[in-house]
């Protein structure tokens, strides 16, 4: 499968998308789509495992109007009101959704939202609830593994002691990943004071363009503040929560992943004054959460919850663990619509299928 994907993202999934076949014998059922913002214009991509996630505008104006014209874009409230048996969705139901939370959801997702008529789902921190901007904290981690010097380091806050160790640009990632499955481990104060002192070990500034609010940096790397917040849903859009801080939870301590489920929502809904239903597992991948762990958003009083993996029409649809297309970069129109109608998927489970063959009869393909 890994050999023939650049001639299916390249020529089989676009040429199927031109010739209409994704939508036509796309089966029935809700699919998801997720992104994560929208890179703003002037801003320098620094590397693809940062910034991979952001779409420009233009393409995510392409994706929209390709989801109108050939499946049923649904509401926030649509599913929620489907989720609880009051109404029925449409056969090749579409909802978007948006996490994080990212300055640029407000300056430069909303505009296309607005213009083409069509309303989002957006995950928040519980940063967001409050009225200083703030980052995300592993994105800062990262931004500074990449403008630190080589060595080795060692780094100490409250009874968390860590070594790290920055060479190569992929061990430097491989580095950065290992650290934030363990700072989520931590309380965000503990983890705050750890990023501070990394910092000076490091030998780096507080932050890029820390003093101006307007700046490029700040809409790709900012989070909105409350009163962004409030104009976000009274614009028409949907709010739902993403735990206070964004720790991996399957890391952390169940107490204190529940705490970041909870408090989220509580903080949220005090900020709009309306009923926050819908949650999104940080990160979203099967890493990131535990059977224990998808069992917290009911406790904590969720409607539904949203992993950030698989999606597309015809998956099954877990209520607490409803899966999504995720959107990158790098996803062409073709291979977006491929994932939407679930051809993806099915290729995928098509193909695990005949691996599992293999494996039980190994002589059966000689």
């Amino acid at each position: 499968m890994r050999l023939i994907s650049p001639l299916l993202k390249n020529v089989v999934y676009p040429s199927m998308s031109k010739a209409g076949l994704f939508h036509r014998t796309s089966r029935g059922g809700l699919a998801v789509v997720t992104y994560h913002g929208i890179i703003p214009p002037g801003y320098d991509r620094l590397d693809s495992a940062l910034d991979g996630n952001l779409v420009t505008a233009e393409t995510f104006r392409r994706q929209l109007r390709s989801l109108k014209a050939n499946y049923d874009v649904v509401s926030p409230e649509d599913v929620l009101a489907w989720r609880e048996g009051d109404r029925e969705l449409p056969h090749r139901a579409v909802l978007l959704t948006c996490d994080d939370g990212l300055l640029n959801c407000l300056t430069d997702m909303l505009p296309v939202l607005r213009e083409e008529g069509m309303r989002c789902l957006f995950f928040l921190t519980g940063s967001s609830a409050g009225h200083l901007r703030t980052t995300l904290w592993y994105e800062d981690l990262f931004v500074m593994f990449l403008r630190a010097r080589a060595g080795q380091f060692d780094i100490a806050a409250g009874e968390t002691a860590l070594r790290v160790e920055l060479g190569s640009r992929e061990q430097r990632r491989t580095a950065w990943w290992d650290l934030v499955k363990k700072l989520s481990r931590v309380r965000s104060e503990t983890r705050s004071e750890f990023l501070g002192i990394a910092r000076e070990r490091f030998g780096l500034a507080t932050h890029p363009d820390a003093a101006a609010e307007t700046t490029v940096s700040w809409r790709r790397f900012g989070l909105l503040t409350a009163s962004e917040v409030c104009q976000l849903a009274a614009a028409g859009m949907t709010i739902g929560a993403h735990t206070v801080s964004h720790p991996m939870l399957s890391q952390a301590p169940p107490e204190l992943a529940y705490a970041e489920i909870e408090e989220s929502r509580i903080r949220l809904e005090a900020v709009v004054q309306k009923n926050i239903w819908a949650f999104a597992y940080p990160f979203g991948n099967p890493e990131s959460v535990t059977p224990q762990v998808l069992e917290m958003p009911r406790k904590a009083a969720f409607a539904a919850a949203f992993l950030n993996c698989d999606g597309g029409l015809g998956t099954d649809l877990p209520a607490y663990a409803l899966p999504r297309v995720h959107v990158t970069a790098q996803m062409g129109l073709g291979e977006f619509e491929a994932h939407v109608s679930g051809f993806f998927g099915w290729l995928q489970r098509r193909a695990g299928r005949q691996q599992g063959r293999a494996l039980v009869n190994p002589g059966s393909r000689q």
